[in-house]
């Protein structure tokens, strides 16, 4: 399958970068951890119900099963099947991994100057079109992610800014067909990540099953597959597990496992 580019506008998605050296890929097969029913508001609120009334919280809550209110309060809808909170924060709005996408993508629409601490590396973010993702969110998780104080730029040397014009590093999301066709020659076999020529390629397989060591915490999965792709953008590669029980590494390919050492999604943890 070829990867179509789309050039035009921010929001009809269009892709320009300049090609980067860097390395190789991170991820692999883990299964679907399913939750308890939840509600979420779409302002960004959750909902919890006690005793026949209905209270908002600025924090995600859980909702057991028993206690859902009969009828929903407006505004509130359930969580997709298979997915938590998390998830939809992290933009998925479906627990299916489709094969392929439309095999165009869309730069995510907007601008953030970042913290401003030490050199400044742009990034752009693009979702393949046909993905049941919300672009916004995902583009937000990637970017707390990179500016977390214990990303790369935790010494500060390097902050990150998100463009939708040009852009040094560009993060895309895309379905396993579309991986294999953007990480080649690298061999991703549908199951994993590249970080190559200026492009931190995230699979979306990976995005929503993470692995079977972090099928309980696919927060810190998602954490780490952004770090370590982007990681090799920033010219490091893989390294070794340093022995039973240690840390790993962020650059060790976790993605296969982390054991013997203990997972780990941070460059300075």
């Amino acid at each position: 399958m070829a990867v179509g580019l789309v050039l035009g506008a921010a929001s009809a998605g269009w892709t320009v970068g300049s090609p980067r050296a860097a390395a190789v890929v991170a991820d692999v097969l883990g299964p679907t951890s399913t939750s308890t029913p939840e509600v979420i508001d779409r302002t960004g609120s959750q909902s919890r119900a006690s005793g026949g009334r209905t209270l908002l919280a600025p924090d995600p809550v859980v909702v057991p099963q028993g206690m859902l209110p009969t009828e929903p309060a407006p505004g509130i809808v359930a969580l997709p099947p298979g997915l938590t909170a998390q998830d939809v924060s992290a933009g998925l709005r479906s627990a299916e991994v489709p094969t392929s996408g439309a095999g165009t993508f869309s730069v995510v629409p907007g601008a953030d100057p970042g913290p401003g601490t030490g050199t400044v590396r742009t990034v752009r973010v693009e979702v393949e079109d046909g993905l049941a993702v919300d672009p916004a969110a995902f583009a937000a998780t990637v970017m707390a992610t990179l500016n977390d104080p214990r990303g790369w730029g935790a010494d500060g040397s390097i902050s990150f800014a998100r463009t939708d014009g040009d852009a040094e590093i560009r993060v895309l999301l895309a379905s396993p067909d579309a991986v294999d066709d953007l990480c080649a020659p690298l061999r991703t076999g549908g199951e994993v990540s590249c970080g190559t020529a200026g492009r931190a390629v995230l699979n979306l397989k990976r995005w929503v099953l993470a692995t079977s060591e972090t099928a309980d915490d696919r927060t810190t999965y998602r954490h780490y597959l952004v770090n370590h792709e982007v990681g090799h953008l920033l010219g490091h590669g893989h390294e070794r597990c340093p022995g039973p029980g240690q840390r790993a590494p962020l650059m060790q390919q976790q993605s296969y496992k982390a054991a013997p050492c203990t997972f780990n999604a941070w460059p300075f943890p």
